[in-house]
């Protein structure tokens, strides 16, 4: 396995750039999930990496070497596609066993690794079958066991469960979980499902616009996003939002609503009295009931676990997520209050407010 340097990396195609200079440092056996909306750049600068597209600017480096201008087969990655890309005519063992073959590795040598990647993946009563006598799973599970025996020094995951139904995303992402933790392998997975990239990462990348937003510990990005977008994408549902203004009060800073009302601060942040600012708090943090503002009660979706309220306040659409099956029969309008504590506050620009 190896480390990946990827420094100052720009794509364009003619006049149109899709990468604006994207810099990131994988370090050996990590798993990095690169996360974003579609035609955010994600997938291109994975296709990148694998040498499926040419670096307009920059450079990328594996293990300390770079790999600008060597072509795909000569880069020593394997990538697992959405799309399975199996052999029709060939078995399970077959396909897995391609790239070696090509390689004239050894029968004896083929076999040991088809059989060791194949136990890991649970593949073993499958072996003679042909792809159109698996299921989807299984058959992601074979294009996964084809990049395994390579043994390359990374694996590049190009988002490989977008065709499956969400009961086998679920199995397969705790597969994946786990085959990475036995491999230790270097990979880099592209998704645009937070979910995914919250329960897989060591570290996710998140992308918008070409460009990266914010690289840290799913939790990190979760609890102190960088900016609008980053608060917007992480988390389901998403973060609401509130335009305000900063009001530093006599040791009581607070956030005054478009009404007047005023919500209390956890910190004192260094800004101007008046300052316009976009005040956020996640759905699962606000509170029902007691003394809060009223809100109208617009839809009801229970979950089982949990019910997601959709609201107006102010106005403007608010989410609240609760596992308080009361909400239920709320009725026509709900009082909502937010525990300071969980507030996140940021600027005109759309970037975090540090706390003093």
């Amino acid at each position: 396995m190896a480390s990946i340097d990827i420094r100052d990396i720009h794509k364009s195609y003619g006049k149109i750039e899709v990468l604006h200079g994207v810099d990131l440092a994988i370090k050996d056996g990590e798993f990095i999930v690169l996360v974003g909306p579609s035609g955010c750049g994600k997938s291109t600068l994975l296709r990148m990496i694998a040498g499926l597209e040419e670096v307009t600017g920059g450079d990328i480096l594996i293990a300390g070497n770079r790999i600008n201008d060597l072509a795909p087969k000569d880069r020593d990655i394997a990538m697992v596609f959405q799309s399975y890309a199996l052999y029709p005519h060939m078995s399970v063992a077959q396909n897995m066993s391609y790239s070696l073959r090509l390689r004239k590795t050894p029968r004896e040598k083929v076999a040991s690794a088809v059989s060791a990647a194949a136990s890991k993946l649970g593949l073993d009563p499958f072996l003679e079958r042909r792809p159109k006598a698996l299921s989807g799973g299984q058959r992601q599970r074979v294009a996964m066991g084809r990049a395994i025996v390579r043994q390359p020094k990374a694996f590049l995951f190009d988002e490989p469960l977008s065709n499956l139904d969400a009961r086998l995303r679920e199995q397969m992402r705790a597969e994946i979980k786990k085959l990475h933790g036995e491999l230790g392998a270097t990979s880099i997975y592209v998704t645009h499902d937070q979910i995914e990239a919250m329960t897989l990462a060591d570290r996710i990348v998140a992308m918008h616009g070409g460009v990266v937003q914010q690289v840290g510990s799913p939790l990190d990005l979760y609890d102190r996003p960088a900016n609008l977008f980053v608060a917007g994408f992480i988390g389901s549902p998403g973060m609401n939002f509130i335009e305000a203004r900063y009001q530093p009060g006599e040791g009581s800073p607070a956030a005054r609503l478009a009404d007047g009302t005023l919500v209390a601060l956890p910190h004192a942040y260094a800004l101007e009295p008046d300052t316009p600012v976009t005040l956020g708090i996640r759905p699962e943090h606000v509170v029902i009931g007691g003394e809060g503002r009223e809100a109208a009660v617009e839809l009801i979706e229970p979950t089982g676990f949990g019910t997601i309220l959709h609201l107006a306040l102010h106005g403007l659409p608010f989410k609240v997520f609760t596992t308080d099956r009361k909400v239920l029969n709320a009725g026509n309008a709900a009082a909502v209050s937010f525990p300071p504590q969980h507030l996140h506050l940021f600027d005109r620009e759309g970037a975090r407010v540090a706390a003093l």
